[in-house]
């Protein structure tokens, strides 16, 4: 792996990032992994909102427009409303100066709450102690395979219900430690992925959305999605999942799926 692939992007300026192997997506050479851009757009969007003192985001929507290009790509956040505790902003994503994406989110101000007991899930199975595995698609030498650590904690990669643990092996941006949102982000559109229902030979079922609700802000270097897929009979499917840190359960992801036989 080249020097230039220690990381997904390395900043141009404030808006502007090249893009490296890393990012590189399963299905086409050219096109990155989902995951990697919209954890691109998401530490955008939190530093926006973290600016108007909102630190916990809520909730992060992707809208995937066409597939991203790994090429240089611009970042605009804006901020459509922001009251006392919450804020909504939008994000558009560039590539090769054609729209790509489409981002909403909602960001809270954080502030200390005494709750009852309310004992929240927590993963299947820790990290610590399990084998990594090979992410099994690829579409070139380097890509998202090389970028993230799995580790199966529960069912099998592909064959259904699946929970697996990701890390990321390199930083998303070049000289930084990745963010929570970041950590998420990277690993929840892999929900679709990991718990296929259908044959990949046989079947195309394609997410072009993706929605991340949090209750809290992620804490460590693992996130464990934990992810079914449930289809519907005129084409349309859900992959959902939960997802942890090391403490529990953190919040859910949704992808909404377009099936169709190949």
């Amino acid at each position: 792996m080249s020097a230039t692939n220690s990381s997904a992007y390395v900043a141009l300026d404030a808006q502007r990032y090249a893009s490296s192997e890393l990012t590189r997506g399963p299905w086409d050479p050219g096109h990155q992994h989902a995951g990697p851009p919209i954890a691109l757009a998401g530490r955008e969007i939190a530093r926006a909102a973290a600016a108007l003192g909102m630190n916990h985001l809520a909730r992060l929507t992707a809208n995937l427009l066409r597939p991203v290009p790994i090429a240089p790509l611009r970042v605009e956040v804006a901020t459509e409303y922001a009251g006392r505790n919450v804020a909504h902003l939008s994000a558009r994503l560039y590539g090769e100066e054609r729209e790509v994406a489409r981002f909403t989110a909602v960001a809270q101000r954080e502030h200390e709450v005494k709750l009852p007991a309310h004992a929240l899930p927590r993963a299947p199975v820790p990290p610590d102690g399990l084998e990594p595995i090979v992410f099994p698609h690829r579409a070139g030498v380097v890509g998202y395979h090389n970028l993230v650590e799995l580790r199966v904690a529960e069912g099998t990669l592909t064959r259904g219900p699946c929970a697996v643990w990701f890390r990321l092996r390199h930083p998303l941006v070049a000289g930084e430690a990745p963010g929570a949102i970041e950590r998420v982000a990277v690993a929840a559109d892999s929900g679709n992925g990991i718990s296929a229902e259908l044959d990949f030979k046989r079947w195309i079922f394609v997410n072009s959305d993706l929605t991340i609700n949090l209750l809290r802000p992620a804490r460590g270097e693992w996130i464990c999605i934990d992810a079914r897929t449930l289809l519907g009979p005129a084409g349309g499917g859900v992959a959902e999942a939960r997802i942890f840190d090391a403490q529990g359960l953190i919040g859910r992801s949704t992808q909404s799926l377009h099936v169709r036989a190949r």
